[in-house]
C-alpha cells in the first residue's frame, strides 16, 4: 500500500430532498443520517479534514454539532439537478480564497449510503495510493444479476446477459454495482474534467450489504436492520 498524503472528506448534504423529507437529518439509529457518515470520516485516522457543503441551516447546524466544517452552499448549485461535483468545486473555491491548499486527494462520501464498516474509508485510501490511481469507486459484487431496460417504445431488453443464449452463470463475467459509498480522486481530475471520475480508475470492492442506500422511509428500516446486524452503531467504530 502506498503513503496515503493529505486528504479530506466532503459530505454534500443539501436540503430539499424529493423522496423522504429531510432526508439528510431524518433519525437512522438513533442520530440524524448525515452524523454517521460524519463521525465514519472522523473515525478515519488518514482524514485530515471533514466538511460538509449544504444550502439548509438545519442540516449546517447537525453538521457542525457531529464536529463537520460547514461551507455554505449557494442557490445557484442547491437545486434538484445540481451536480455533487458543483459543490464539491464550490468548496474548493471556498479554501482557496481562505488561503488553503487544495488537499493531495478528496474523498467524497453519500450521507445517504452510511453502511461503512470500520476502516472502509482508510483502506480505500491505502488501495487508492497504492495502486497509483486518479479516481476511485466503492463497489459490490452483483452476484447472479440479471438486468433488463425497458425502451422508449415499451420493448424489452436483457443489458448483462442474452436471453436466447443464457449459459451458465459461472461463465458470465464478474460485473459490479458502483454502491455510492466512497469516492476518491485528485483534485485535479475534479477540476479538469468536471466530473469526480478519471484517470487511472480503481474500485474499492465491499460487501454486497453495503450496496443499499437511503432514499425511502421503507430503506430507512433496512439501513437501520443492517447497521445493527452488523454492528455498526457500537463504540468501536470510533462514535
Amino acid at each position: 500500500m502506498g503513503e496515503v498524503k493529505s486528504a479530506i472528506a466532503v459530505i454534500p448534504a443539501r436540503g430539499g430532498s424529493v423522496g423522504l423529507k429531510n432526508k439528510n437529518i431524518h433519525p437512522v439509529a438513533g442520530r440524524p443520517l448525515l452524523a454517521w457518515t460524519i463521525l465514519q470520516a472522523k473515525a478515519s485516522s488518514l482524514v485530515e479534514s471533514v466538511f460538509v457543503s449544504t444550502d439548509d441551516p438545519a442540516i449546517a447546524d447537525v453538521a457542525e454539532s457531529y464536529g463537520a466544517e460547514v461551507v455554505h452552499r449557494p442557490a445557484e448549485i442547491s437545486g434538484d439537478r445540481a451536480s455533487s461535483e458543483s459543490a464539491i468545486l464550490h468548496l474548493l473555491d471556498v479554501l482557496a480564497l481562505e488561503g488553503r491548499q487544495d488537499p493531495a486527494s478528496i474523498v467524497f462520501l453519500q450521507a445517504t449510503s452510511p453502511l461503512r464498516r470500520p476502516g472502509d474509508i482508510d483502506r480505500a485510501l491505502q488501495q487508492f495510493e497504492g495502486d497509483g490511481a486518479d479516481s476511485l469507486i466503492s463497489v459490490t459484487k452483483a452476484d447472479d444479476m440479471t438486468l433488463w431496460e425497458k425502451k422508449t417504445g415499451g420493448e424489452w431488453n436483457s443489458v448483462n446477459f442474452d436471453w436466447r443464449n443464457r449459459g451458465m452463470r459461472q461463465e458470465r463475467p464478474e460485473q459490479y454495482i458502483e454502491n455510492g459509498s466512497i469516492y476518491i480522486f485528485h483534485p485535479s481530475v475534479l477540476r479538469s474534467t468536471g466530473n469526480r471520475i478519471g484517470g487511472k480508475l480503481t474500485a474499492f470492492q465491499m460487501e454486497f450489504w453495503q450496496t443499499w442506500e437511503i432514499d425511502t422511509l421503507a430503506e430507512v428500516e433496512l439501513i437501520e436492520f443492517f447497521m445493527k446486524s452488523k454492528n455498526l452503531t457500537t463504540p468501536d467504530i470510533g462514535l
